[in-house]
């Protein structure tokens, strides 16, 4: 209730292993409250059109249908409300933190983004080769927005809930990197190299010239450890916590692709290759002149792309050699909004001040902070008054059936009944300890150690779990609160 999440829980003995939550049919209960959610969304006036289950046990999905992003963004502020009223109305709790259950799927936000102008999607690879041009200059401002910002994407998205998230359980890594397919990657190695080399896709691509081939959409959507992709005419950008308010991470998407368009269509300026084309085209030189622009942005920006699995340990090791940045929590991550060259990118585009990027700045950390705090005194406080008792009390009254037995003269179950005293009064000994490493921590200024004081208290307190009758445990239990609906 305090924190949005778990702060202990053993592991169910089911948990997601099976996937069949996520293959089955959505449950009586859950399905009644979703239409409901859908009758009050279409109230508002927001379109909802994908409604299933998730990967993780009572985890479900919800789409509403694109829209222009400012709307779209509030829609989605608008969404959380209804789902958590909604949910209360039937006897559930919606959970929109990023992860709140250890060792299960995380929830997140797929922001699909896309440039039109025209009426035209200037993501669509379109049909002919002015089409494919628009495109291909799109696709590499794209690539290289990303690459010179991955830090600002990554700050984008930070947060307490998501470091939970991030690069585990089908959640994209913390590195940003951009998954295109290996389709378009082939398309990209034709046009960088140029100069008539030879691929396995055939030639080089000529702007202006030659047709892309036919890319489905399906064969650029696969790969769910990306979290960046291009799907066919639109990039997903995965790594938004389900918590977030989508308006920042797209603020900085919008910016930083400006950046890079403002950059490509100088250069053209520069190279003055006009002509005398008619309206709505372009004549050979013009289109030479963008072919080597973009076959400059590849060559430069290239490293941002990778088609590979994100959760490989080794990634990161790779990800280093290209030079990406790896920001693995918040602090690190939110180090960006105070770099000089990234004050000066919004300043000049006139998103936002100096003044306004460091408030945002001091406030998310700030956030961070007392989020972290506030978790660090829920755990102590239920670990000291609700966890260590239930412990002791098991620890009498297995001591007791150990004394009782020993006074008999019985021998049969006082080896099992020992262990189980041994061991009840090793995690009796630890929690104090760590009550104690909590307290302390508190009451510092370094909230990594919070973290790391209740990540050793958690590892206590689940293995306690397994050790106490089961009535007489506190707290519930995950297969309670995952399956039990």
């Amino acid at each position: 209730m305090l924190t949005g999440r778990t702060l202990f829980g053993a592991p169910s003995a089911k948990g997601q292993q099976l996937e069949d939550h996520y293959f089955g049919t959505i449950p009586d209960r859950v399905l009644s409250f979703m239409n409901d959610v859908e009758r009050e969304l279409w109230k508002l006036g927001i379109p909802a059109k994908t409604r299933h289950n998730e990967v993780a046990p009572a985890q479900f999905e919800l789409a509403p249908q694109f829209e222009e992003l400012n709307l779209a963004s509030d829609h989605n502020m608008l969404i959380m409300d209804a789902l958590r009223n909604v949910a209360e109305k039937h006897g559930f709790k919606c959970l929109l933190h990023e992860k709140p259950f250890a060792g299960v799927n995380g929830s997140g936000k797929h922001n699909n983004w896309s440039v039109a102008y025209g009426g035209k999607n200037l993501l669509d690879p379109g049909t002919n080769p002015d089409e494919n041009a628009v495109f291909l200059t799109m696709l590499i401002a794209v690539i290289e927005a990303v690459d010179r910002h991955a830090d600002l994407l990554r700050a984008s998205v930070a947060g307490a809930g998501n470091d939970h998230r991030l690069g585990a359980n089908e959640a994209p890594p913390a590195v940003i990197s951009i998954y295109v397919g290996d389709q378009l990657a082939e398309v990209l190695d034709r046009l960088e190299k140029g100069g008539g080399a030879k691929s396995k896709g055939g030639g080089a691509m000529k702007i202006g010239v030659d047709t892309l081939p036919v890319i489905p959409k399906d064969a650029t959507d696969r790969n769910r450890t990306s979290p960046f992709a291009f799907t066919g005419n639109k990039f997903e950008f995965r790594a938004p916590g389900s918590t977030i308010c989508c308006s920042g991470p797209m603020t900085v998407l919008n910016t930083i692709v400006a950046e890079a368009v403002d950059r490509i269509a100088g250069e053209l300026e520069k190279a003055k290759v006009a002509g005398k084309a008619k309206p709505g085209e372009h004549t050979p030189a013009f289109h030479n002149a963008l072919q080597k622009i973009l076959q400059a942005s590849l060559k430069a920006h290239k490293r941002a792309v990778f088609n590979g699995n994100g959760y490989e340990a080794e990634w990161p090791e790779e990800a280093a050699r290209r030079g990406l940045p790896n920001a693995p929590d918040t602090p690190s991550a939110l180090a960006a909004l105070a770099k000089k060259e990234n004050i000066a990118l919004f300043a000049k585009y006139g998103v936002m001040t100096g003044r306004e990027l460091e408030s945002r700045h001091e406030i998310f950390l700030e956030e961070y902070e007392k989020k972290i705090r506030i978790e660090g005194a829920c755990a102590r406080d239920i670990a000291s008054e609700m966890v260590f008792p239930a412990v002791k009390a098991e620890y009498l009254e297995t001591a007791d059936a150990f004394a009782r037995a020993e006074k008999v003269g019985v021998s049969s179950g006082t080896t099992a009944l020992r262990e189980s005293l041994v061991e009840l009064g090793a995690g009796l000994d630890a929690l104090r300890l760590e009550i104690h490493d909590i307290e302390e921590a508190l009451g510092g200024s370094d909230v990594g150690v919070i973290i790391a004081a209740m990540r050793a208290l958690r590892t206590t307190v689940d293995a306690m779990e397994k050790r106490v009758d089961g009535k007489r445990w506190p707290l519930p239990k995950y297969r309670d609160m995952l399956f039990l609906y």
